[in-house]
């Protein structure tokens, strides 16, 4: 399959746009993390709508569609986890623990929202009420943990500092299955069409893949120097990736192999995060530019 690239500018300068998801309005969600605000843009015609958060330095990170209809999103800085409707109506709840950095976020199968705390090396639990639990026990000090993605009833979290994978269980308790090669730096991770989480590992420029048990493979990336951040999966079965230095979308299959490159029109556009609507678009985040691109497929 072949795309071709739109790009779609953010009204608010210096958006810096991060994690992006589906919501369930059929649009797409993303975090302004320089702007402290939500934006949302219109799968259909490709318009785009802002939702100021209270604190406009809370630098907001991860995004994802909860159980309850709403959205859900890490406030960075302020230490907030934040709901915010389709509609535009923002509730915040604080951290019990200071300091604690909330980054990527999943929504699990036990109806609830999960997220990374990398400053304090724990993960979060928040309830669609806003009841919030965190967990420590089996996550190594310094590890960082980042993004988080749901799969096979546990929740898998990649640890940026730590070179591991932690698989976490709906009751908290946590396992961390390293990967093969040191200091690998993973970060995005999705779940793949063969039951498997894929990942990315921006600092040994690699492709992971870790199954129910935690067994890795890793399969190097053929461009150099890629800086690869974000994953996700396509109907078809391959996986769309950012390749945030080199200013490319990539697309690989299960066997590790890379497919084909889209370079990105904007220059330096500092790809993020990716997301495959069930259609085939995909839509990821041009962060340094503030804009957000859209891959179409065609010929």
């Amino acid at each position: 399959m072949r795309y071709v690239i739109r790009e779609h500018r953010i009204p608010t300068p210096d958006a810096r746009p991060y994690i992006i998801a589906l919501g369930p309005d059929g649009n797409v969600w993303f975090c302004e993390s320089g702007a402290g605000k939500i934006g949302r843009l219109s799968t259909r015609d490709g318009t785009i709508a802002e939702f100021p958060l209270p604190d406009k330095d809370c630098m907001p990170i991860g995004v994802i569609a909860g159980a309850d209809g709403n959205l859900w999103f890490t406030e960075s800085h302020a230490h907030r986890i934040g709901r915010i409707t389709p509609g535009g109506v923002i509730t915040e709840f604080p951290l019990p623990t200071p300091n604690a950095g909330p980054n990527g976020i999943a929504c699990g199968v036990d109806g609830n929202i999960w997220f990374a705390e990398p400053e304090v090396d724990q993960i979060g639990r928040v309830t669609p009420d806003g009841a919030i639990s965190e967990f420590s026990a089996g996550i190594t000090r310094g590890s960082r943990p980042l993004a988080p993605t749901a799969a096979g009833g546990f929740i898998w979290i990649s640890e940026a500092e730590g070179s591991a994978i932690a698989r976490v269980a709906m009751d908290g308790t946590i396992r961390e299955f390293p990967t093969p090669t040191p200091n690998s730096g993973p970060r995005a991770i999705t779940p793949g069409a063969d039951g498997h989480c894929w990942f990315v590992e921006t600092i040994t420029n690699a492709i992971g893949r870790i199954n129910r048990q935690g067994q890795i493979s890793e399969f190097a990336f053929p461009r150099a120097g890629a800086s690869l951040r974000g994953i996700d999966g396509t109907p078809d079965g391959d996986f769309l990736i950012t390749e945030n230095a080199a200013n490319f979308v990539a697309r690989m299959d299960m066997t590790g192999h890379m497919l084909d490159e889209y370079p990105i029109p904007t220059p330096h556009a500092g790809a993020r995060a990716i997301l495959v609507l069930p259609d085939g678009r995909a839509f990821f985040s041009e962060h340094d530019v503030g804009q957000i691109g859209e891959l179409v497929p065609g010929s």
